[in-house]
């Protein structure tokens, strides 16, 4: 098949939707399809002329919306050349932008990739612009599409609840990520040479945003508790922060916490197979890459159980899960830090196997193109 994915923005530093159209992306050409990007991204951004993959920059975007007049007449002129679209995320131009292209007469598909989240109805003024998008575009993306591509059936569910006037045809298909690379020394060392003070310390890591979604003072709470009882551990905050939140965080403790900023390559991967455990009390998560490569790492992951894929992982031995509260990321800490040597050693053999049968790539890949496959037969 000849699949364009559109986007509105595909730089990594993104993090997980962007993320995860580069993984589906590969696996799909890996496996005989044709693959295109379109995103509304700026094409003199330097990130675009190492980009793995075909890609139409065709932005940037006006406004918070990014909306793109270049954007829409690109895709009135190659849309006929695919088989299907796959528009991924929602409340920007691209779903409408896809939807106005298609014409009623060609498939498209829609990811959300948990933008339908109850979450985010907390937010008076997301909300308030959700309502107005809601009727006109978003709601009229979602009931064209031949199918809409829930991650989880706990994504499924959400997105019914903050919107109940939701039409379309349901359809799960899970992410997953590729195997990743086997450890090597050179990870430890590229992992050490940006964190010289760690010293080869053992650590618990956050890798992600550092942003208020993710949890981060949460977690710094609860580790300002437990850090004195365990003097042989340290925290390691790794992730860009886009919103200035670090200095604020720093005030809650420094008891042994480290800042790298955002790890990628060797750094990232010498991280997650050198971790204790990894650690994200998320208030919203959809799927989480990185809990899904940490697993793959035979990293035991601490998660709250709004990361939609907890029920999986818990059910597999492979981490714990518990609210997003204070005490919920307190007993996340308290319930890892108690096991002893031989209890840890069986749940990093779980973390492996619960990555192996339920977030491999290939997988889900190979279940996606399926869907689509059928639905466009």
């Amino acid at each position: 098949m000849k699949i364009l994915h559109a986007i509105s923005s595909i730089d990594p530093r993104h993090g997980g939707t962007s993320e995860a159209v580069v993984q589906l992306s590969r696996e799909a050409i890996r496996h005989g399809h044709e693959i295109e990007i379109a995103s509304i991204d700026d094409p003199s951004g330097a990130w675009i002329r190492e980009f793995p993959l075909p890609l139409h920059a065709l932005g940037p975007g006006k406004t918070a919306f990014q909306y793109s007049g270049k954007f829409q007449a690109w895709l009135q002129e190659n849309i006929p050349r695919f088989d299907a679209v796959v528009s991924h995320a929602l409340w920007q131009w691209t779903g409408v932008a896809v939807r106005t292209a298609c014409g009623g007469h060609h498939p498209y598909f829609v990811f959300p990739h948990g933008m339908l989240d109850p979450y985010f109805d907390q937010f008076p003024l997301k909300r308030l612009k959700k309502s107005f998008f809601w009727p006109w575009a978003d709601r009229r993306v979602l009931r064209d599409a031949r199918a809409i591509f829930f991650t989880s059936e706990e994504e499924r569910l959400g997105a019914h609840r903050s919107f109940p006037s939701l039409r379309g045809n349901d359809v799960i298909a899970p992410l997953g990520i590729d195997e990743p690379p086997a450890f090597t020394p050179a990870m430890e060392a590229a992992f050490a040479e940006k964190l010289p003070g760690l010293e080869g310390r053992r650590y618990l890591l956050f890798l992600g945003r550092i942003h208020l979604k993710k949890g981060c003072d949460l977690l710094l709470r609860a580790w300002s508790q437990l850090a004195a009882a365990h003097p042989e551990l340290c925290l390691v905050m790794a992730g860009p922060d886009q919103t200035g939140w670090t200095s604020e965080l720093q005030t809650i403790t420094r008891e042994r916490v480290f800042w790298p900023g955002m790890l990628t390559g060797d750094a990232k991967w010498g991280a997650l197979h050198g971790a204790e455990a990894f650690v994200l009390p998320s208030h919203q998560e959809n799927f989480g890459i990185a809990v899904a490569e940490a697993l793959a790492c035979a990293t035991p992951v601490l998660i709250s159980k709004k990361v939609n894929i907890w029920r999986e992982i818990v059910a597999a031995g492979g981490g714990f899960a518990q609210d997003d509260t204070d005490s919920g990321t307190s007993a996340l800490l308290h319930d890892f830090l108690a096991l002893d040597p031989a209890a840890k050693t069986a749940l990093r053999r779980s973390a492996r196997q619960c990555f192996e049968n339920h977030f491999r790539l290939s997988s889900a890949a190979e279940l996606l193109h399926n869907h689509i496959a059928r639905l466009i037969s």
